[in-house]
């Protein structure tokens, strides 16, 4: 059982075998690919440690190269980064029959946390840094696989909390 359901849950075996799972993927590589895109864009028109103004003082579009997770932390730890990205991924897959008795609040959550762990999983392996660009002036850079990724825990919270809750009244 996982959060007080079973594992395979009748009704979400017969309806919607296929169909499902292709979306959550379709997902996945959604983030993955506009991340990829964007992130190329960014690298072939600018100048590591250009800033272009989009809206002065509030918001740019700042190319970076960050060699840790949020914020920094953890710099130059590549392949400990590389290695808690692959086993996440093999997590989330083996993990997949049991969320696909999960509310859609959760799937969609976890599929927005692969799609960016992955993107960022790929600068890894590639530049050993992952590539940001999106700059509030307020908040360290960031780029669409975070926006993903934050998305996506919140998607989970949310569902986590309202099981909690339904389980607390029922």
């Amino acid at each position: 059982m996982i959060w007080g359901r079973k594992i395979l849950c009748k009704e979400h075996l017969h309806r919607d075998r296929l169909r499902l799972p292709v979306l959550l993927f379709l997902m996945s590589i959604a983030v993955i690919f506009l991340d990829q895109m964007v992130k190329r864009l960014i690298m072939s028109d600018m100048t590591l440690g250009m800033s272009i103004p989009v809206l002065p003082g509030i918001f740019h579009i700042t190319y970076i190269q960050n060699p840790g997770a949020a914020f920094g932390i953890l710099a130059e730890q590549r392949w400990l980064f590389i290695s808690v990205g692959f086993l996440f991924v093999g997590a989330a897959v083996s993990f997949y029959r049991r969320l696909r008795c999960e509310s859609r609040w959760m799937q969609c959550g976890t599929a927005l946390l692969l799609g960016g762990a992955v993107g960022n999983l790929i600068d890894r392996i590639r530049w050993g840094e992952v590539v940001d660009f999106l700059d509030f002036r307020i908040w360290p850079v960031f780029n669409i696989a975070d926006i993903s990724i934050v998305i996506g825990v919140g998607c989970m919270m949310y569902a986590l909390f309202r099981q909690d809750k339904k389980g607390a009244e029922g």
